[in-house]
Formats: structure tokens, sequence, C-alpha cells
């Protein structure tokens, strides 16, 4: 059978990272793309190591271009184009008052204009291939519930869903499937950022921003990285053909729906 293909952006480290080497475990060959290329490069000589195929490319979403160029890119070097996971994100912590419009501008070209780029691309590829297709999008459980001192971040992200579920029943005659998958707090260097914002405006110590959102998690534990790959992988496999246009909460049980 032939190799499928999967492109994932943000991959160069945390949930991005994971998600890449659990597809690339998975059998599909791997786009690695990421804002800093030493990065991408180092998790697709990691899936090589391992056996896999891979290829590294230097992507910023918010470049409309520099996505449908990197999608080219990886359908060319890997022989096709399967997947894409719209993987790239930003979240800084933003209390009302203090909302600015380099902010706004910041998150939403990342958060949104880059999924929207990354689901125009995939579905030039998979028309290209002839065949349809599977994007996967970045949402949150702050898409599902508004966060404290997360208003950019959670709107951008209530925004991801309603383009997820939009754009599925635009492209199912495609055979395009369009779903999302939402983390509530992983592991990774963004968690921590966000902690130490949350933590220094309450006037706490670093951690203090995880501790207050842990309490809400039923599992009692923090994600792992591997934990939304996991989700990820079902939703890339031939086991979700069957569902479009939904947003699973991948979060340890912060929001039940």
């Amino acid at each position: 059978m032939k190799t499928k293909v999967a492109l994932v952006t943000g991959a160069g480290q945390g949930i991005g990272a994971a998600i890449a080497l659990r597809l690339a475990r998975d059998g599909f060959a791997v786009a690695v793309t990421d804002y800093n290329a030493e990065t991408a490069q180092q998790v697709a000589e990691q899936i090589i190591r391992a056996g896999g195929k891979a290829v590294a490319l230097q992507v910023d979403v918010s470049q409309r271009d520099r996505v449908f160029r990197a999608v080219e890119e990886a359908r060319h070097a890997l022989g096709g184009f399967d997947v894409i996971v719209n993987n790239a994100g930003v979240a800084p912590s933003t209390p009302i008052e203090t909302i600015t419009e380099e902010v706004v501008d910041k998150v939403y070209n990342i958060n949104v204009k880059g999924v929207i780029w990354g689901m125009q691309a995939a579905i030039q590829a998979f028309k290209a291939e002839g065949h349809g297709g599977k994007i996967i999008n970045a949402c949150s459980q702050a898409g599902h519930t508004g966060n404290p001192d997360l208003a950019v971040y959670s709107s951008s992200k209530f925004a991801v869903r309603g383009l997820t579920q939009t754009a599925a029943r635009d492209l199912a005659a495609d055979g395009i499937t369009v779903n999302a998958y939402c983390p509530g707090i992983v592991k990774t260097p963004m968690w921590d950022a966000i902690d130490r914002q949350i933590s220094a405006a309450a006037g706490q110590p670093a951690g203090y921003g995880t501790q207050a959102f842990a309490k809400r998690i039923t599992l009692g534990r923090l994600s792992e990285p591997e934990d939304v790959a996991a989700c990820v992988a079902f939703l890339a496999g031939p086991d979700s053909d069957y569902m479009t246009g939904q947003s699973l909460l991948i979060d340890g049980g912060m929001v039940f729906n």
C-alpha cells in the first residue's frame, strides 16, 4: 500500500512534535513544519532515525503563500498528501483591560488565519492528488468555555470550532473530513509561558496558574503531549472516517459536553 502523507504545523516542540512522532509511528510519512527550522529538523531526524520518512520545513503559518508552498513541497518530497494537522498556535495571557491591537493581530494571524490557510492549501493538494483527505485543526477546551485571562486565545479557539464545523459541511462532497482536537492543560513550553503570565498577574509565584486550572481536571493530572497525539492519531486514521465537524475534548475532564 502507498504510504500516506501528513503535514503537521508547529511540530518543532510540544504537542506538535508528539503528533509528528505518533503519526510516523503509525506509518505516515510526515512533513514536520515549524517557525523554528532547527527544532523542525530535530524532530524530522528523530523520525528518520527510527526508520520513518520525514522532511523538515520552515513555515510561518500566518503567511498564506508560505503555507501553500510548504504543502506543495511536502506533497512532492513525500509522494502524496492525505492529512494536514493545523497545530501551530500561540497563547498569551490577555486580561480584558490589557488587550492591544498587536496581540489580537498576532493571535488571530496564527491561530485563525493559519488554520484557514492550512485548510485551503490542503484542499488544493487533495484535488491535485485526485482524492479526499483529512483536515485536523487545533482547538482547545478554551474553545468550549471561556478561560479567565485568556480572552484573545479563547476567542480564537471558538473561531476554530466554527471554521471546523462550516468546512466540514462545505467539503463533505469532496470526500474531505474536518475535525478538531481540544486539549486542556498540557505539559509543554507553551503552557509554562501561560502559567508564568497568569501567576505574575495574580502576584503569585510560578506554578500558581497551573495549580488553579488543574483543580478543574477530573482525572487529577496534567496532560502529556502524547495524550493529545493519540487523539489526533485517531482523527488521522481510518477509524474516524465516519466523523466530521467534531471538536473532540481531550482535557482529562475539564469540560463535559
